[in-house]
Formats: structure tokens, C-alpha cells, sequence
């Protein structure tokens, strides 16, 4: 019998989109090219070689082990590429992807990876070229609105202020801005580092699009219970599985006995 994972519960548009992200199931809204997410990120110039921590892995002559015939490495273990990071803010006000979504995407998505969540931000490690490929798909895809995501890799704060009169999120160090056309531009890189040129990163959403793709569950948009009133006790099933998750944990530390 095939097995179709479970990625999460539920029958809301939440509920959906999440088991979308945490599927890899995108549907990809934007091309940004290669170069410019190598800007945007900063961490070598577009073009140039990838620096390197050790040699390649078919030169290093490592002793045989079954675990290296059964697991391929990346291409960037391959190649003996650095560590390098994306990290993403997402706004409160219905951006599509919250912190734990990104990570759980990453998670079960992206080989190789390391994913951390901490207050409005979601980093994710990985070999360069690897991580480059990975931020490019969440760049591109319904995974990022330009408006109420930023790639920040300091300086998050700000996510959970009210939007501007514009729809963009809130950025202390202006590394995005709303051109005159309606496209979003970075003019400056994750870390704050002026651009040599601003970078296209697509049209925003409209508020009813953002609404219905969004992963966060909101009073004044879908409920995290599901649609419940004082008659109708009829909770959603995300809320539901949440609560025996919780109930087990607390009474019995997950042990079923």
C-alpha cells in the first residue's frame, strides 16, 4: 500500500497551505535570477568562485564507510563548499509563510540543511550553492510575498508593527523599498550593505490574495479553531490534534502506556 505522509491537519485554507510548504508542493510566482539572490544573500560576489572549507570529497580519500555509499552528498559537500545562511522575516499581517513553516520546509525539503526558528525570523544553513538553490525556491515561489517578507540576515525587528501606508512591512535598515511601478526592490543585501544596483523582486500580493494563501491563522481572517461559534462547538482538526499532542506531553511525556 502507498504511504501519502501526513504533513498536517485540518480542513481550513491554513490547514492547506501549510501541508503545501511542508509538501515542497509550491507554485512558483516569480523567476529572480540566479545572480541576484547571490546579491541579495551577499555572501560572495555573483560569478565568482565558491570558497571552499576543504577539498573536494572524490579527492580526500576518506575511509570507505556504508553510511557515504548509501547517503549522496549535496553538491556542495561534493564540491567542499562553506556554510553560508538565508534568513527571512515574515510579517503577522497574513504574510504566506510564518518562521516554523520556512523551517519545516526546510526540514523535510532541503538535504543537507539546518534550519533554526527563533521571535519573527527563520534562519537555514547549508553548503553555499545548496543554500543558494534553496533560498531561490522561496524567493520565487507562493512561499514570499516582496511585501510582508524580507530576506534580513540582521536587524529583524519590526515584523509585528503595523504595516506602512504602502503594504510593506516595517525594515529598520531599508533594505526594500516600493518602486513607482509596483515592484518591490532590494537596494541592499540581507545584512544592510548597499547594492550596486536594485534588484526586482516582484509585485506584491493584494490583501485578499495574501489572505487566502497565508499560513497563520488570525481572529480577523481564518481562526485557529475552525469556524466556531457559541452554538456551533465543531472545532477544526488542527486544533484538535494539537490539544492530544499537548494533553500527551503534559500527562505522559508522549508515552502511550
Amino acid at each position: 500500500m502507498a504511504y501519502k505522509p501526513q504533513y498536517y491537519p485540518g480542513n481550513t485554507s491554513v490547514g492547506e497551505n501549510r501541508r503545501k510548504h511542508m509538501s515542497g508542493d509550491l507554485e512558483k510566482l516569480r523567476d529572480i535570477s540566479d545572480a541576484d539572490i547571490v546579491s541579495i544573500m551577499g555572501h560572495r560576489a555573483p560569478g565568482a568562485d565558491y570558497p571552499s572549507t576543504h577539498p573536494p570529497l572524490a579527492e580526500m580519500g576518506e575511509p570507505d564507510c556504508p553510511i557515504r555509499q548509501l547517503v549522496e552528498p549535496t553538491p556542495g559537500a561534493a564540491a567542499g563548499d562553506r556554510i553560508r545562511y538565508s534568513q527571512f522575516t515574515d510579517s503577522m499581517y497574513n504574510a504566506p509563510a510564518i518562521p516554523y513553516w520556512r523551517s519545516y520546509w526546510g526540514a523535510i525539503n532541503c538535504r543537507g540543511c539546518d534550519p533554526g526558528t527563533l521571535s519573527g525570523r527563520q534562519i537555514i544553513e547549508a553548503r553555499e550553492r545548496d543554500i543558494e538553490e534553496y533560498t531561490k525556491v522561496q524567493m520565487d515561489s507562493e512561499m514570499t510575498d516582496p511585501a510582508l517578507a524580507t530576506m534580513r540576515g540582521c536587524t529583524v525587528h519590526g515584523h509585528s508593527l503595523r504595516l506602512d501606508e504602502d503594504g510593506m512591512m516595517f525594515d529598520m535598515l531599508a533594505r526594500t523599498e516600493l518602486g513607482s511601478d509596483g515592484n518591490v526592490y532590494y537596494d541592499k543585501d540581507q545584512v544592510g550593505i548597499p547594492l550596486d544596483k536594485k534588484i526586482n523582486s516582484g509585485k506584491p500580493m493584494s490583501e485578499a490574495e495574501t489572505a487566502k494563501r497565508t499560513t497563520i491563522f488570525r481572529c480577523d481572517n481564518i481562526s485557529f479553531g475552525g469556524p466556531c461559534t457559541a452554538e456551533s462547538r465543531e472545532f477544526d482538526e488542527g486544533l484538535v490534534a494539537l490539544h492530544h499532542m499537548w494533553e500527551r506531553r503534559s500527562k505522559w511525556g508522549f508515552r502511550p502506556e
